[in-house]
């Protein structure tokens, strides 16, 4: 029986504190501690019926502090994988059924970003004619990238992410 599980029945964390478990859905764990709020808007996750609940600045054993994102009946795309990575790179994306974890993927910032973030050149083609982004990722740690058509490098710090 997962911690997940156990938690279903007891419907407490080993701390005793109540938390709201999901049946069907995605759990975005490792979030950066006040990055959750612009996850959630970035998925859109505000506008839909899924029951969606953030946890802020919650302690993490591993980070100190961590945002939680959990969502019911609501399963995530690789361009959504994608986006997460640029604002969370250490996340977790856990896959729940039934109240358990039927897979558990950490995010990747993929070599190449199509479609997914805009360039930060304002003369940039990509800015002015109807054409997808397409950036490179130059250096994942600290991140920055290269725009594909005009060749400017920016900071990972400053990128706008398509929504």
């Amino acid at each position: 029986m997962s911690e997940y599980t156990a938690n279903v029945k007891l419907n407490t964390t080993k701390k005793g504190l109540i938390v709201r478990l999901i049946k069907d859905g995605t759990v975005i764990d490792h979030i950066p501690p006040g990055k959750g709020i612009k996850i959630a808007e970035l998925l859109n996750l505000f506008n839909q019926d899924s029951v969606v609940i953030i946890g802020q600045n919650l302690e993490s054993t591993k980070y100190g502090k961590k945002d939680i994102i959990k969502v019911e009946n609501r399963f995530l795309k690789s361009e959504e994988y994608n986006k997460i990575s640029l604002i969370a790179p250490y996340a977790t994306i856990n896959i729940i059924k039934n109240y358990e974890i039927v897979e558990k993927k950490k995010v990747v910032i993929p070599d190449v970003l199509e479609d997914v973030a805009l360039c930060n050149n304002a003369n940039c083609i990509s800015n002015k004619e109807p054409v997808p982004s397409k950036l490179y990722v130059i250096s994942k740690e600290p991140l920055i990238v290269m725009c594909h058509y005009c060749g400017y490098e920016f900071s990972g710090e400053n990128i706008r992410l398509k929504t």
